[in-house]
C-alpha cells in the first residue's frame, strides 16, 4: 500500500458503497482524504462499514464544503435513470437528474483529474451534450465506451467521460460458470447487465423474450436443471441429454437411423446462432458460431415425425428449474470483493438501534446497489494510468 502523489484528495459523487474506493485499495491506493456524497442509507452503511474514515458530506447539492480544496480526482456516476434506455427518459426535465448539480460542481471546484460514468444506451444528442459540456470545463477529457466483459462476466455497457490517460483494457475471459456457487450452470457466458431492479425477480418469459434479469440453472437438479430428458437414440447417455431452449447444450450429439421412433412431447434440436449481447436469433452473423438448442413449441404439439431424429425429441417441463443470481454472484459481476455488501454500519436513529449500530443488509437492498454500482475492476483499470506513478 502507499499514498499517491495524484490522489491524495478524492472526491465521490453518488458515492453509493463506495466502488471507487474499493478501485483505489485493489490499487494499493490510500488517499489523504475520501470525500462521499451519498444520500442512500443502506449503501452509505455498507461503505462506513467497510471504511470507517471516509468523511460523509450526504446530499450532492452540499459540493460547496470542498471549495478552497485541492481535488486531485473526482469521480462520479450520476443517476441513470433520467436517460437510459429502461426509463421513462425524460432527461433533465426529470427531477431525478442530478447532472446540473454536477456541472455547477466541476465548475466550482479545483479539480484535477475526473472520471464521470453513465450509461451507453443515452441517446447521442445527449451524449453529445454532456461530451461538450465536460470539455468546457476540461478541454482534455475524452468519451469512451467501456463493456465490463472484459474484466468481468457481465455485459455492461457504460460510457466514460476522464481525462486520465490509461491503457486500453484486455479480455480477461472471465465468464458466467468461474462466478457462480454450488455448482449453478449458465446458459451464456456473459450475464446481461444487473439493474437495480434486479431484486423485484424475473421468469423465464422475461429471461428469455425480453434478455433482463439473469437466471442460472444447476445441473445437480436442485434450484436449476439445465438437462430437461433424453433424446430416444441409441447411445451413451451423454449423447441422449437433451438441454431446454433455455440453456446451450455443449456436448449435444445426435445420430440418424435405428428401429425405434422417440415418443414425442414437444421440441426439435437444431442449431441456431445467438447473439450474446442480446440473447436473441442472429443467423447472419458471422462472427457468432451456431450451436445445438432445443427449441420446444408451447401448443403441446410435435414437430412432423422424420428421418432425422433430432427433430422431435422427449422434453419433460417439470424437471426444469431456475434461480436467480445470490447477493455474492451480483458481488462477483460488479467485481467486488465477496461479502462486502453484507453488512452495514447505521448510524441515524430511524435505521439503528444504538450507536454504529451494524446490522445485515438485505437482499433486496444489495441488489439494489449492486445494480446501480460501477464494475469496479475497470474504475480501477482507469484510475491505474495515474496511480502508478508514485
Amino acid at each position: 500500500m502507499y499514498k499517491s502523489r495524484y490522489y491524495k484528495t478524492v472526491a465521490s459523487f453518488f458515492d453509493g458503497f463506495s466502488g471507487t474506493m474499493i478501485a483505489l485499495d485493489k490499487l494499493g491506493v490510500i488517499p489523504d482524504e475520501y470525500h462521499a456524497f451519498e444520500i442512500d442509507p443502506y449503501s452509505s452503511a455498507v461503505s462506513r462499514y467497510n471504511y470507517p474514515n471516509i468523511i460523509r458530506h450526504g446530499d450532492a447539492r452540499n459540493w460547496e464544503v470542498l471549495k478552497g480544496k485541492k481535488i486531485d480526482l473526482l469521480v462520479a456516476g450520476f443517476p441513470c435513470q433520467s436517460y437510459s434506455v429502461a426509463g421513462l427518459q425524460k432527461f433533465q426535465d426529470d427531477p431525478r437528474d442530478m447532472s446540473k448539480v454536477l456541472l455547477d460542481a466541476l465548475k466550482g471546484l479545483d479539480v484535477d483529474k475526473v472520471l464521470i460514468e453513465n450509461v451507453a444506451s443515452m441517446p447521442k444528442v445527449w451524449k453529445d451534450y454532456f461530451t461538450e459540456m465536460f470539455q468546457r470545463i476540461f478541454p482534455d477529457v475524452l468519451c469512451h465506451e467501456v463493456n465490463s466483459s472484459v474484466v468481468s462476466a457481465q455485459s455492461r455497457k457504460r460510457l466514460y467521460w476522464t481525462n486520465i490517460d490509461f491503457d486500453w483494457m484486455s479480455d480477461k475471459g472471465i465468464v458466467m460458470n468461474d462466478i457462480l456457487e454450488d455448482g449453478a450452470i449458465a446458459d451464456r457466458d456473459k450475464s446481461y447487465c444487473l439493474d437495480a431492479n434486479y431484486f423485484k425477480g424475473g421468469s423465464m418469459k422475461m429471461y428469455y423474450e425480453k434478455a433482463r434479469r439473469q437466471i442460472v440453472y444447476d445441473d445437480k437438479g436442485k434450484v436449476g436443471c439445465k438437462q430437461v430428458g433424453e433424446a430416444d437414440i441409441k447411445g451413451y447417455d451423454i449423447i441422449r441429454r437433451v438441454y431446454s431452449r433455455y440453456g446451450k447444450a455443449p456436448s449435444l450429439t445426435t445420430m440418424q437411423g435405428g428401429h425405434r421412433e422417440p415418443k414425442v412431447e414437444c421440441g426439435r434440436i437444431i442449431n441456431r446462432k445467438i447473439n450474446p449481447e442480446t440473447g436473441k436469433r442472429d443467423d447472419y452473423n458471422p462472427n457468432i458460431k451456431a450451436k445445438p438448442r432445443i427449441e420446444t413449441r408451447d401448443d403441446g404439439k410435435t414437430n412432423t415425425l422424420s428421418t432425422v431424429q433430432k427433430d422431435n425429441v422427449v422434453v419433460n417441463h417439470e424437471q426444469m428449474y431456475w434461480r436467480a443470481l445470490t447477493p455474492l454472484e451480483c458481488e462477483r459481476l460488479q467485481t467486488v470483493p465477496d461479502k462486502y455488501t453484507e453488512f452495514g454500519t447505521f448510524l441515524d436513529d430511524r435505521w439503528a438501534d444504538s450507536p454504529e449500530d451494524v446490522k445485515s443488509i438485505s437482499k433486496s437492498q444489495r441488489y439494489k446497489m449492486l445494480g446501480n454500482g460501477f464494475t469496479v475492476d475497470v474504475i480501477s483499470t482507469i484510475l491505474k494510468g495515474v496511480s502508478n506513478e508514485k
